[in-house]
């Protein structure tokens, strides 16, 4: 990694992207009693989670946040990279030790990360953020539902890292896919991401704090009614591409009790989805008479 006291040339001095303020964030946020123990700033490295899974498998505490300026090998879902301009979003880490939840709640942290996230950006940045399951952030411009951000969550030493990524300031000439948007492109109110890191670190911490008390149970802590009220998928036609080149098509009708996705098919079967790549399907338009 490399810190900011790295000279180079432009990569860096684009005036309407600021670097974040560590310190400030340090100030702000690691609190005595608080669930951040310490945050860390990079100009740039690979990836801030196999760097925090590194220190994870060290046995570092819970609560160490991780933020990178940039990130030239970012992981998404599937292993797909993640890529994007130095400091045009929000590229951070958080490692976690869910002490008192059974292990087998733990699918529930990436749909965590997703409502904390969705909800820090609707209420600062005033942009109507939705989740395609299981956790993709999405908005809509101009009728189309465009990606704003991911997270991808992983084990390691006994921890889950929580990675997320948002697109903060790109501009349509930077988006790595026409699928792909950012809150500046969506009109948001504000883009200061100091301001978006602060609320959504304040915003996970208090989700996570109910979740963690409720044992992880996502109806006794309110996590699955607030992930079903933001979710874009459910109430769609969709097809589900599952691992080993199958899909599965029909009504996404639920979010169970594990995360997974319950599908109809058209013979009325339910079937329950705990992975794989979902496509909204449109509606048909009616012919013109």
């Amino acid at each position: 990694m490399r810190g900011f006291g790295h000279t180079g040339p432009s990569p860096w001095t684009d005036l309407e992207r600021p670097p974040l303020d560590a310190a400030v964030l340090r100030h702000d946020l690691v609190v005595p009693g608080g669930l951040w123990t310490s945050l860390d700033v990079v100009t740039e490295t690979g990836s801030t989670n196999s760097d925090l899974a590194a220190l994870a498998r060290e046995g570092a505490p819970e609560g160490a946040v991780l933020i990178a300026e940039a990130q030239n090998a970012g992981r998404g879902r599937l292993e797909r990279r993640w890529s994007a301009p130095p400091r045009s979003g929000l590229f951070l880490s958080v490692l976690l030790r869910p002490t008192g939840v059974p292990v087998e709640r733990y699918g529930w942290l990436p749909i965590l990360v997703g409502v904390a996230a969705a909800a820090t950006v609707s209420r600062i940045a005033e942009v109507d953020t939705g989740l395609k399951w299981p956790n993709d952030l999405q908005v809509v411009i101009g009728g189309e539902e465009r990606k704003i951000g991911g997270i991808l969550t992983e084990l390691s030493g006994g921890a889950v890292v929580a990675g997320l990524g948002i697109n903060v300031t790109l501009r349509t000439g930077e988006l790595p896919v026409p699928a792909a948007a950012s809150l500046t492109l969506a009109g948001a109110a504000v883009t200061d991401r100091q301001t978006l890191l602060r609320g959504l670190l304040r915003e996970f911490a208090e989700v996570y704090g109910e979740w963690r008390a409720a044992a992880g149970d996502p109806h006794a802590s309110g996590l699955l009614p607030a992930y079903t009220a933001r979710c874009t998928t459910l109430g769609r036609t969709v097809r589900v591409q599952l691992p080993g080149d199958r899909e599965l098509a029909g009504e996404a009708v639920a979010v169970d009790g594990d995360g997974r996705l319950v599908v109809r098919t058209a013979d009325g079967t339910r079937h329950p989805v705990a992975a794989g790549d979902v496509v909204h399907v449109r509606p048909e338009r009616p012919e013109s008479a």
